[in-house]
């Protein structure tokens, strides 16, 4: 049996227990160690990554915008005045004997022509003057013969002294007498005519026939002052409407030139172009209290589309501005400083540019100043925008989205 020293620590086996429970300790612990150090790592570079990122500048998405390009070409200038439609004539129709309504040929809003037949009256009475007339006539007329008969006779007996000059110069007499008398009954042979023309009433002029004055059967008197219809023309028509009097002396200039000045006529909306003529002329004065002056245009009105005493918009064309920087309406802005624009830069920011308008017409407007051809122009979206603002263009006939009517 091997004896065992007890100084000796190896052979001791509660010792050898301890120390490999120490060995196994010190491994656990480097392990927890190396973790803890592994996630140190992991947490310092990922909060690295996070500050980088941070410090990174974030893009900021453009305002949308809609924007077109400013075009050159010619823009046209009008001068637009509420008129009122007003017929070349206005005809009421009286009877110009008095008799009984026989009959009326037409139908009411009828259109007819000049020297068509639309009312009868009755012509018998005036058939009785005229062949009292002509009866009147033929005995005068053989009084007349007679008379030129005896006269001469009686130059042949004078001649031959068998009668006294007194006598001669007498029947002289009676013969222009006769002469006036069978005048005079032509003339009431052309009376009675006159007055059965009379009563076959036909239209003076060609246009529209109004609602019915008088019915059939009425007795009617030349004395009367209704009338027995209205017949208003309706081609062509004219349109009277006002313009200020500031621009009275553009409109006289074009006139003195004999140039022809072209008038459109729309609906009161001016939505619908009802007809297109010209410029007929000026009124002779300004109406003080208004501070305008009258125009009258001439329209062929071939549709009849204008309709007396209607009111419509004309607009009168003055001048053709060539080779203008034309815009939207929409597009000019107001400020403290005047009229501006929106122009959107290469880089696609927005920058305010002072414009001077010369004029605007349908939507659209003439810039002076301050524009050139092809340069962007903000129209839709510029209440938001402000000097420098980065914006995201889009064409025409779009809508910013509404994100962008929040705003950024």
């Amino acid at each position: 049996m091997r004896n065992e020293d007890p100084n000796n620590p190896k052979s001791d086996p509660v010792k050898k227990g301890d120390r490999a429970s120490r060995r196994r300790r010190g491994r656990w612990i480097a392990l927890i160690v190396l973790l803890c150090l592994i996630a140190l790592g992991i947490y310092f570079c990922t909060g690295s990554r996070r500050a980088r990122e941070a410090q990174k500048p974030v893009a900021i998405p453009g305002i949308p915008v809609v924007a077109v390009q400013a075009k050159k070409t010619d823009f046209p200038v009008y001068l637009i005045g509420l008129g009122t439609v007003t017929p070349l004539k206005t005809v009421t129709i009286h009877t110009r004997v008095d008799g009984q309504l026989m009959e009326v040929l037409y139908k009411e809003g009828q259109m007819v022509n000049a020297g068509d037949l639309v009312a009868t009256l009755d012509p018998r009475p005036y058939e009785v003057q005229l062949t009292q007339a002509e009866g009147q006539f033929a005995r005068d007329v053989a009084y007349l013969k007679n008379a030129q008969l005896d006269l001469e006779r009686y130059k042949v007996l004078w001649r031959q002294d068998s009668i006294p000059k007194q006598q001669l110069d007498t029947q002289e007499s009676l013969v222009q007498q006769y002469e006036g008398i069978v005048k005079n009954d032509q003339g009431q042979i052309d009376s009675a005519k006159l007055q059965l023309v009379y009563c076959r009433i036909t239209a003076p002029v060609s246009g529209r026939i109004g609602l019915r004055l008088v019915d059939e059967g009425n007795i009617v008197h030349a004395t009367d002052t209704t009338g027995l219809f209205v017949i208003t023309q309706m081609q062509p028509m004219t349109v009277i409407f006002p313009i200020p009097e500031d621009s009275l002396p553009q409109v006289l200039g074009k006139i003195e030139a004999d140039e022809s000045l072209a008038v459109e006529a729309y609906d009161r909306d001016m939505k619908q172009k009802l007809d297109a003529g010209t410029l007929l002329t000026t009124d002779n004065q300004i109406d003080t209290t208004t501070g305008t002056v009258r125009l009258k245009a001439i329209f062929p009105n071939e549709k009849n589309v204008l309709f007396p005493n209607q009111f419509v918009n004309a607009r009168l064309l003055v001048e053709v501005q060539k080779g203008a920087i034309v815009v939207p309406a929409p597009a000019l802005q107001r400020g403290p400083q005047g009229t501006f624009v929106y122009v959107v830069k290469p880089d696609r920011t927005a920058t305010v540019r002072p414009i001077t308008v010369s004029e605007i017409e349908e939507g659209n407007m003439a810039v002076k100043t301050g524009l050139q051809a092809g340069e962007l122009v903000v129209v839709d979206g510029a209440e938001r925008l402000r000097e420098g603002a980065r914006v995201e263009p889009k064409p025409q006939g779009t809508a910013p989205s509404p994100a962008a009517a929040r705003g950024p």
